[in-house]
């Protein structure tokens, strides 16, 4: 049993603690990731869907924060034709950047491999099977996310992350395996490389930071749920239709459907309307329509109640909102206590 949280993957990425920030969208800052790394953890930027010039501007930002390896997470679905070019173009600028790392998630890394390895970037993907995880292995990434159903957010995962972990472990041993997905506190991450991990990603645990950039109310709702306030569905498709996703039951969207009876899409409560207006990433400000993926942010111009409020069932692990770095610190303090213990 390991009794050091110190593994192959601290030396494979460069840092001291094997320890990640998911990269959930624009809400993962240069901020937040500069303070992960700077704690010794593995900070990851969230760059989904945005121009590769506003993803070199993230990166220079953060590279002002901190010298320490960092790495960007961008979603490689492929709803509609030509989303496969606009992607690789996307990850090849990114690699140029020369950071530590591209982590993949809900598709297939073979593409990308080369693009990162000509720039000397890694690669990670986020996977929700053993299937899905054999066949990231043959296509040369260098560490793989195991995601277990508890994750919030978007999920591969069908089943717990305590059986998808240790299958993984086995079956692509000595590639490096992380764990993510209802893992909030230093007793899940000991537990983890207990399982065989070699390092966790957390979502929900890092949205309730000080430098998440997403709605207060949402980070506090997030500190005062537990699993069971929790719900896995595909209710938020305007998008991004048929991937399921966790989010907090207490949302005002959720809670209308189900009032109205669970209807299916096309008759649900509200539907077609906006919620508010949202800022892009480019600084454009758009309708935020009902029923539509996203997470509010601190300027949102409407009521965030309606957004969809990711959340992991880690959120019973989750009691406070805090600085991201005290974070890393009092997830390396308690598991390497467990470890010891």
């Amino acid at each position: 049993m390991p009794r050091s949280l110190h593994t192959p993957l601290c030396e494979l990425m460069g840092i001291r603690y094997p320890i990640f920030c998911a990269g959930f969208g624009g809400a993962a800052t240069p901020e937040m990731a500069a303070a992960v790394s700077n704690a010794g953890g593995f900070g990851v930027l969230g760059c989904s869907g945005m121009e590769p010039q506003v993803v070199e501007g993230l990166i220079a930002r953060t590279r002002e924060l901190t010298n320490l390896p960092f790495g960007v997470n961008t979603i490689i679905a492929e709803p509609d034709e030509g989303d496969r070019e606009w992607l690789l173009g996307q990850v090849a600028a990114i690699a140029a950047t020369r950071i530590a790392a591209v982590i993949v998630f809900w598709g297939d890394a073979a593409p990308y491999v080369p693009v990162a390895h000509a720039n000397g970037v890694k690669v990670l993907i986020q996977v929700g099977s053993l299937e899905e995880a054999k066949a990231a292995a043959r296509a040369g990434v260098d560490a793989v996310i195991a995601q277990g159903v508890e994750a919030g957010g978007h999920v591969r995962g069908t089943t717990s992350i305590w059986e998808l972990l240790p299958d993984v472990v086995r079956a692509l041993r000595p590639l490096p395996v992380l764990a993510s997905g209802g893992i909030g506190d230093g007793a899940g991450v000991a537990r983890a490389l207990q399982f065989g991990a070699q390092g966790v990603s957390l979502g929900t645990r890092f949205v309730a930071s000080d430098e998440a950039w997403v709605h207060p109310g949402y980070k506090q709702r997030i500190v005062e749920s537990r699993a069971e306030d929790t719900v896995l569905n595909t209710l938020y498709d305007v998008n991004w239709p048929d991937a399921p996703h966790r989010t907090l039951k207490s949302g005002k969207t959720y809670r209308e459907w189900v009032a109205a009876g669970c209807p299916p899409s096309g008759s649900r409560p509200g539907e077609g309307t906006s919620i508010g207006r949202r800022r892009l990433s480019t600084g454009e400000v758009v309708e935020w329509p009902r029923y539509a993926v996203g997470t509010a942010a601190p300027d949102f111009e409407g009521d965030w109640e309606y957004s969809p409020l990711w959340a992991g069932e880690s959120c019973s692990d989750v009691n406070d909102i805090k600085p991201a770095a005290e974070i890393v610190r009092d997830l390396v303090r308690d598991s390497e206590a467990a470890l010891a213990g």
